[in-house]
C-alpha cells in the first residue's frame, strides 16, 4: 500500500507530540520496515526543515531531513500540481496540494490528524489511528 503522509503527522512524530505521536511513530515505523510504502510531498520536506530548526536545532533539521529522504518516496510539487489544486474545492491551498500531489504520485490514500481537511480528497484518507486498523484488517 502506498500512502503520503500529511506535515502533521511528521511533526507529530519528530516534536513528540502528546497524544498523537504513538500511532504515527508506528505508521512511520512500518514505513521504515517496508510494510508500507510511505511517501511525502516536496513541501513537506522543506517546512518539516524549517520546523524542526525553528523548535529544536538545524542539526535535528538535518538529521531528521536525511532520515526522511532516505525512507520516504517524494511526491513532486510542479506546474500542474500548483495549477490544478487551485480549482479543488479545498479549502486551504497547501492541503490542496498536498492532495494533487499525492494523486499526480498514484499513492492509495492520505494519512493525516486532519481529515476535516480532507473531505473532498479523491483517495481515502485515514487519521494514523484508522490507517493502522485498516492495514491490521488487511492481514
Amino acid at each position: 500500500m502506498k500512502i503520503l503522509l500529511d506535515t502533521n503527522v511528521l511533526l507529530d512524530v519528530f516534536l513528540e507530540r502528546k497524544p498523537f505521536c504513538d500511532s504515527s511513530i508506528r505508521v512511520m515505523a512500518l514505513v521504515e520496515r517496508s510494510k508500507i510504502e510511505g511517501w511525502i510531498c516536496s513541501t513537506t520536506v522543506t517546512t518539516i526543515y524549517y520546523l524542526i530548526e525553528k523548535a529544536l536545532s538545524r542539526g535535528e533539521a538535518e538529521t531528521h531531513t536525511k532520515n526522511l529522504l532516505n525512507i520516504f518516496h517524494i511526491a513532486p510539487v510542479n506546474l500542474y500540481v500548483l495549477q490544478s489544486a487551485i480549482t479543488t474545492k479545498f479549502g486551504d491551498y497547501e492541503d490542496g496540494v498536498l492532495h494533487q500531489a499525492a494523486l499526480s504520485a498514484g499513492v492509495d490514500g492520505i494519512s493525516t490528524r486532519n481529515t476535516k481537511d480532507f473531505q473532498h480528497s479523491k483517495l481515502p484518507v485515514y487519521t494514523p489511528e484508522e490507517l493502522l486498523s485498516a492495514l491490521n484488517a488487511l492481514e
